[in-house]
């Protein structure tokens, strides 16, 4: 294979703190890494990509999704509720319509948008894997990816209690002994976990919620499996006030606590969400290196609330940040995610509270170090080329200052060239050897049928 050199750039974001956070210069990849970034000589065969006039960044890292929800957005009657009632309205109506024609299809929208924002990399928390479906959800999350050339870490979901929703009047998402979900992950795990430093296919152990979704003492043992598997663990927590009540009310402490006294903290846990937290949680998560997997869109559009991201990451936690599904969020675009990650918090602390390079280091290395793929998220010699040349040339970015800050100031990723370990996954805009306009047509078919099916349902 040709080297690859990318030339141009008005700079390039490393995904690291302070005086390291930008360089200058071209890029030489090699190999699927990188060799060379300042003063890169010509050489006989490079392939090269012109940047100019473009920022060059690390392949972006998605740490909390549900691929799923891609069919699932806009659901009329969930558009203005709060989580509990969203929940109800639309994945625990919808989950028993999803077909594999619907998955496939969720997934390469989902990936394809992930991809055009300068995404490489996606935990995806899938947790519906009912005997009423006739085909394997994750064959089909890792085949797609596969095709698209991303990095998948499936968060393998699932829950042995039923929960409770606002009303009865609902079959709830389906349930397994834990003996169950845990003979179906450690199948997964020989199928598809690579615990190499630059893994493509991941696994985690990811119950729903630690608070209702499984009993106390089915956590602990959750724990101890996933690290005797060599695996990472996930969930959502604390998203909303209804976490902490019921937590308090219940347990007798708050969910962090909760999860502390049951072996869930440490740095192979990260958390979706985390906004209700308070001083001491945030001290015991950043002592033991527990991750945050901010979702700010999904939690304004909720009207959950704003995660304390920028005080977990002050205490020296671990932050990373996610677009979560896109039925609570629309989207999937991670530079949209970027921007509402920059405005938030400086709307709700001042306008020093967060900067454009703490975004993009959320955004890379620390969900890189949150997946433990410790080979990705940083531009540097000897790292893997996942990467993103973010495209400026749009009106949106004239008049740039700083043009280095355009693909967080200016909001709404547009790339132009994405690269993933050197192979090109994007080119001038496109994904290669993806039928757009089919895909399109394909899930306006899926939402109308699903549409149809749930009335029917309803």
């Amino acid at each position: 294979m040709n080297d690859i050199v990318i030339r141009n750039a008005c700079g390039v974001f490393t995904g690291l703190k302070g005086a390291q956070a930008r360089r200058t210069g071209d890029i030489r990849i090699h190999d699927g890494r990188i060799a060379t970034i300042g003063d890169v000589p010509e050489q006989p065969g490079d392939t090269v990509l012109d940047a100019r006039g473009g920022v060059v960044m690390p392949g972006l890292v998605s740490t909390h999704h549900h691929l799923f929800q891609t069919m699932l957005k806009g659901i009329p009657s969930a558009i203005d509720a709060p989580l509990e009632k969203w929940l109800r309205l639309v994945p625990n109506t919808y989950w028993r319509f999803l077909d594999e024609e619907a998955l496939q299809t969720a997934a390469q929208v989902g990936m394809a948008e992930l991809l055009l924002s300068g995404c490489t990399t996606v935990a995806d928390h899938h947790y519906l894997f009912p005997d009423s479906y006739h085909y394997d959800p994750a064959a089909i999350l890792f085949e797609t990816a596969e095709q698209l050339g991303m990095r998948l870490v499936l968060a393998r979901g699932g829950t042995t209690r039923t929960r409770k929703f606002d009303t009865d009047q609902i079959v709830p998402a389906p349930t397994e002994t834990l003996d169950v979900m845990l003979k179906r992950i450690g199948d997964l795990v020989s199928r598809y976990h690579d615990p190499a430093p630059d893994s493509r296919r991941r696994i985690a152990i990811a119950p729903n919620t630690p608070t209702w979704g499984v009993t106390p003492d089915e956590l602990r043992e959750l724990a101890r499996a996933g690290r005797s598997m060599g695996i990472g663990l996930h969930t959502h927590l604390s998203e909303t006030d209804n976490y902490v009540r019921y937590c308090l009310d219940v347990y007798g402490m708050r969910p962090v606590q909760f999860v502390a006294e049951h072996e869930w903290v440490g740095p192979d846990v990260w958390f979706a969400h985390l906004v209700h937290l308070d001083d001491s949680e945030i001290a015991l998560l950043a002592q033991t290196e527990t991750g945050m997997a901010h979702c700010p869109q999904s939690n304004g559009r909720l009207g959950s609330g704003i995660a304390p991201a920028v005080a977990l990451d002050r205490a020296g936690g671990r932050v990373s940040l996610a677009v979560d599904g896109a039925a609570s969020n629309e989207a999937c675009d991670m530079g949209a995610e970027m921007h509402m990650a920059w405005m938030v918090h400086r709307a709700a602390h001042g306008a020093d509270a967060v900067t454009c390079e703490d975004v993009v280091r959320w955004s890379t290395a620390e969900g890189a170090r949150i997946l433990s793929l410790p080979d990705i998220g940083v531009l540097a010699e000897g790292m893997v080329a996942d990467l993103a040349v973010h495209d400026l040339s749009h009106p949106r970015h004239a008049g740039l200052a700083d043009p280095m800050l355009g693909p967080v100031a200016s909001g709404a990723a547009c790339v132009r060239h994405v690269l993933s370990a050197g192979r090109p996954v994007v080119v001038d805009g496109a994904i290669p050897g993806l039928d757009m306009q089919e895909l399109m047509e394909r899930s306006r078919r899926v939402v109308s049928r699903l549409a149809r099916e749930a009335a029917a349902y309803v």
